[in-house]
This record gives C-alpha cells, structure tokens and sequence, in this order.
C-alpha cells in the first residue's frame, strides 16, 4: 500500500491494477483508516484518471454479494449528484418511461446527499422497497423491466470507506464513481456529471469497464442530468471510440424551459411530480423527462436517434406502460419483508 500512496502523493497515476491492488488492501485489516484518508485525499489532489477510477469501480462491484451474471441489454440512468440544482427526481422518473418502453433498467441510486429528495427518497416515498434481495432483483428485472438497487444496501462492504469519508468531510474519488459502481452487469448506461471537464475521463472509465456503448452528459446550468435549459454536452461511447457532441432543446423539438422551472422538493413533492409526468400531464417536468428519457433509449440502442428516443419515450408514458412499470414495483415491493436503512 505504502508504494501506491507515494507513487500518488508525488504526482504519479495508478495503473488500473495498481488501483485494484490498493482498493484491496482496503478491504483488509493491514490498512489503517488513516492509509484510506491518504490515499482518497492524494487521488483527489492529483485529479484521478480513468484507469483509477475502473479500478476501483471493478474492486467495489466485486465485493458486492449482488454482483450478476449480464443480463441482456441492461442498462442504468443515474446521475453523480452534486449540481445543486435542485430538480425533481428526473432520472428516477425517466427510468420508468425507458421500462415502459422496453428496456430493462437496473436503477441504482441512493438517499439524498447534495439534493432535496434522492431516488432512494421518492421512491420508498412512492412504496417501493430499498431492501430487495439479488435474486428480487434479477427475477424483477426479467418480469418487470426494471428494480432498485439501494446503494447502501447492495455496497455493504464499503464501510470501511463510508467511515472514512465521513470523517474526511472532503470531496473524493468516490464523489464521481457512483453511478458506475452498480453490481448488475450492464451492457449500456447513461451517467450524468455537473462538471463539464469530467465527461471524457467517465466515459473512458465506463469504456475501461466494458460498455458496450454509453453517453456521458452534462446539461445546460451544469446539471448532471441533460436539460432543456440551453446546450447540453454529450460524449457518446461506440465500440470504444468517444464522440463529443452538444445538443440544444430545438434540435429536438422541445421547449426551452429555466432551471427554476423544474425544481423540486421533498419526497411527497416529488412523489406527486414524478406521478404527474407518468400520468401525462404537460409541461416542464414532462418535457425534461422524455429528453431524459429519450437519451436513454437512444443510448441502449433501441432507437436510433434522440429524436426517436424521445417519441417512444412519449408513447411509453401516453399508453400507461411507464405508469404501470411503478405499480408492479410496488405490488412486488409489498410482497417481500421490509428492512430499514
């Protein structure tokens, strides 16, 4: 461990089994949580890199007991957090509408950390449970098209990080893996980031990390989440090449709409939000979520353009089938033995 911490604290980058050798030692009782602070603190200062990231993505995904076998076509939509815009849940409403357009979601998120109401928040708000067993998960996902996968739940061997972070109080490499740290084996992902510079280096890890094709986005207003506000910054993954692309409300026949517009609140709030837009009615919160929505399906590779995307994304929610995905989330929810976390 000692050689990787002076390797970083003097400006050196971590080979992505260099990164999985030390996050190891993490995990063991030969590595003292002052090793850990040092270590997250030296990434942090020095700027972490893709091959860091996957390497540590690939350790945590590893320790987790709900670690699966692929499972076709999944794909995730989460978002890193930390935009402080204070929208309502839109990836978490938005994966939905992509079930009900037929893709399988594997939804992973969290409680709220830097926003109101997280997914983990609206959702056991909603009566879904965050306690799903692995074999919930993979039998939810075959028949319902799409499950939650609660953070804490699925990574209960990051405590050794979690108390150190917490005792940090400092940004870390952990502030930017999340989204890529879900244990389903997935063949596609849309990942949000709010800060612009990050979207090569996240799409290089997710390439590092073996997806066959995703899209990093930072909207307009530095959201992690794409936005009707303005311009929006994409990188799309393609059998391991990066296409930088930016993309406006206009160019695919949306209104524009300011951030205010779409703010949030508690989860009761965004519970009744996040109902509204499945239900059909119109207007920012609906429009935000089919561009959202739509970016999804284009990134699995069920339509072939956002444009398209967002037409199935429409019909997803106007024939009832995004509504009737949460429904039988909630059916199952209220059939299985209810934890807290």
């Amino acid at each position: 461990m000692k050689q990787y911490l002076k390797k970083v604290i003097h400006g050196g980058n971590l080979t992505v089994e260099e990164m999985r050798e030390a996050a190891n030692y993490c995990f063991t009782d030969e590595v003292t949580e002052s090793e850990i602070a040092a270590l997250l603190t030296a990434l942090q200062a020095k700027g972490e890199t893709a091959d860091e990231i996957a390497g540590l993505v690939d350790v945590i995904r590893g320790k987790s007991s709900f670690h699966t076998s692929p499972i076709p076509d999944a794909i995730d939509n989460c978002g890193t957090g930390g935009d402080q815009s204070y929208s309502f849940n839109i990836s978490t409403t938005s994966a939905f509408v992509m079930a009900g357009a037929g893709l399988t979601v594997a939804k992973h998120g969290n409680r709220s950390i830097s926003s109101k109401t997280g997914s983990a928040d609206v959702l056991e708000h909603l009566g879904v449970s965050l306690s799903f067993k692995k074999e919930h998960v993979e039998e939810i996902l075959l028949e319902n098209k799409i499950a939650f996968l609660f953070a804490p739940h699925v990574h209960e061997a990051l405590k050794p990080f979690t108390i150190v972070r917490k005792n940090l109080g400092l940004p870390t490499i952990f502030n930017a893996i999340g989204p890529l740290t879900n244990p389903i084996e997935l063949d596609t992902q849309l990942v949000g980031v709010y800060r612009k510079e990050m979207l090569p280096m996240i799409a290089e890890a997710l390439n590092k990390l073996g997806r066959r094709r995703a899209v990093v986005v930072t909207g307009a207003g530095s959201m992690d989440e794409a936005s009707l506000a303005g311009e929006n910054h994409l990188i799309i993954l393609e059998n391991g090449k990066l296409h930088p692309i930016t993309l406006t409300p206009e160019e695919v026949g949306l209104p524009v709409y300011t951030l205010e517009q779409i703010r949030g609140g508690d989860p009761k709030e965004n519970a009744e939000i996040l109902l509204s837009v499945l239900k059909g009615k119109q207007g920012a919160y609906f429009d935000t979520v089919l561009l959202n929505a739509g970016l999804g399906i284009f990134t699995n590779g069920k339509a072939a353009s956002i444009k398209e995307g967002i037409e199935l994304a429409r019909e997803s929610i106007l024939s009832g089938a995004a509504l009737e995905r949460l429904e039988r989330l909630v059916d199952y929810s209220s059939k299985i033995p209810s934890e807290v976390y």
